[in-house]
């Protein structure tokens, strides 16, 4: 299999770094990013010499510029762009403020429209490319409504990372751009989410973050326009919930 120079935001803790450490073992090269220099400076040692890290506050665009010209000029060109970075809330919608709503957005769905626009020339430029968002099924059925904004804002990206991929199909080929849903996943995101309460903790039922990590290595390998990471589940409740939502809403009000 053939090295692939891959760049993961949100690489400091959670499914970003579990991905980097499994990436990195099979032998590819990775620059990472996160605010927090000193956990992506311990996952980059994890990983070992072809790893490499940058400081980046992912919602300010020219970090994120920053953090491609950081990327070519250490490997001269880049395979895989992971957008990886975001935030929970614990909010639901009528409690919201419009610093909530904003936080939200601009964490999950302007951070990776930054990351779209600073790559994309260079994939255009050199004929190929693969662009991952990682959004949530949240955004697509509403099964935690205390989500609310940080739901919206997947549901945002979903659109985008659609549209994105319609508008380059014809011209690109090869050029592929990826949505990864997961689910519940047992990492540090229920305690880290905006108004979290002390007693957070991830949801039953969750997914490791190995489990996302070896999914996301498969849609590496074999490009797919979106992938569920935990497909027997989300894939039914996709079904159920499109097929009748006034059914679906009631189970979800009656369950104890």
């Amino acid at each position: 299999m053939t090295e692939k120079v891959i760049v993961i935001t949100g690489a400091s803790a959670g499914i970003g770094a579990v991905l980097a450490r499994q990436l990195a073992a099979r032998g590819d090269q990775l620059m990472l990013a996160a605010r927090s220099a000193a956990e992506l400076r311990q996952v980059a040692r994890a990983c070992g010499r072809d790893t490499f890290f940058y400081t980046t506050d992912v919602t300010r665009r020219q970090d994120v510029l920053r953090l491609r010209d950081e990327a070519l000029r250490t490997f001269d060109h880049v395979d895989v762009w992971i957008n990886n970075a975001g935030r929970g809330i614990t909010r639901q919608v009528l409690d919201l403020t419009d610093e909530d709503f904003d936080e939200m957005m601009t964490v999950n769905v302007k951070s990776a429209l930054y990351g779209m626009q600073a790559i994309l020339p260079h994939f255009k430029e050199r004929g190929q490319g693969h662009l991952i968002n990682v959004s949530s099924f949240l955004g697509r059925v509403p099964l935690a409504t205390f989500r609310s904004a940080y739901n919206a804002a997947k549901s945002a990206l979903n659109a985008l990372t659609a549209n994105l991929r319609m508008d380059l199909a014809a011209e690109y080929p090869n050029i592929h751009v990826s949505l990864v849903m997961p689910g519940a996943v047992s990492t540090g995101f229920s305690a880290n989410a905006l108004h979290a309460p002390e007693s957070a903790r991830a949801m039953t039922g969750a997914q490791t973050p190995e489990e996302v990590a070896e999914a996301m290595l498969a849609l590496i390998d074999q490009p797919q326009p979106e992938i569920y990471t935990n497909p027997d589940v989300q894939l039914e409740q996709v079904r159920r919930y499109y097929t009748d939502i006034a059914a679906f809403e009631a189970g979800l009000r009656n369950q104890p």
